[in-house]
């Protein structure tokens, strides 16, 4: 199972990365459902290996340095209602890192990285009728959104703009960069993320 998770996401493109390991991780939690293991961190009986991902916010709204400064450099990453972006959130892991993203900030740039500490959970504010986040048709009993935890790990000395991003080599198929491309949590192959280390 794990090896055959990672060829996956090593040979294919996006849609294939995202089927194909959301099937995975959904293996694993059959394989672990009531054995005490935990499939966050366990997959086909060996240590799953991490994986990458990049997460978007608007620095008017919560930024890096929100995050620096929250109570213990951790909060919970509510508020995503597109069901491919929540889907990605429910294939994380405790263990994985997240690249940080300004959206909508002059210039929209890679700024940092976080950890994902705690795995998918049901976003409670999908059915708090006073959030801006509120989803009538999700409940505490049949949830349709989900949050993971994160915490602040590092900020880039200088933030990567998404225009120098643009004319990287070994950056041309990343999701980040795909036209059209909208999603607020998008998986990052881990080529892709080592190259991103070396311009930080």
């Amino acid at each position: 199972m794990a090896d055959f998770c990672m060829i996956t996401l090593i040979a294919s493109g996006l849609q294939s990365i995202h089927l194909s390991y959301l099937a995975c991780i959904e293996g694993c939690r059959k394989e672990t459902v009531g054995s005490g293991r935990s499939f966050a961190n366990t997959c086909g009986g060996v240590d799953r290996m991490s994986s990458y991902w990049l997460l978007k916010s608007e620095p008017s709204v919560f930024s890096i340095d929100d995050l620096a400064h929250s109570p213990g450099q951790t909060t919970c990453w509510e508020g995503v209602r597109n069901y491919q972006a929540r889907n990605f959130l429910r294939a994380m892991a405790v263990g994985d890192l997240a690249f940080f993203y300004h959206s909508n900030a002059d210039p929209p740039s890679i700024v940092g990285i976080v950890n994902i500490v705690k795995a998918a959970y049901p976003d409670r504010f999908a059915w708090d009728s006073r959030s801006k986040y509120f989803d009538q048709k999700s409940s505490r009993d049949n949830p349709a959104w989900f949050m993971v935890d994160v915490q602040f790990a590092k900020k880039f000395t200088l933030p990567l703009p998404l225009d120098t991003l643009r004319v990287v080599k070994g950056l041309e198929n990343m999701e980040l960069l795909r036209k059209g491309s909208r999603l607020s949590v998008q998986p990052v192959r881990e080529p892709e993320w080592n190259v991103i280390l070396t311009l930080a």
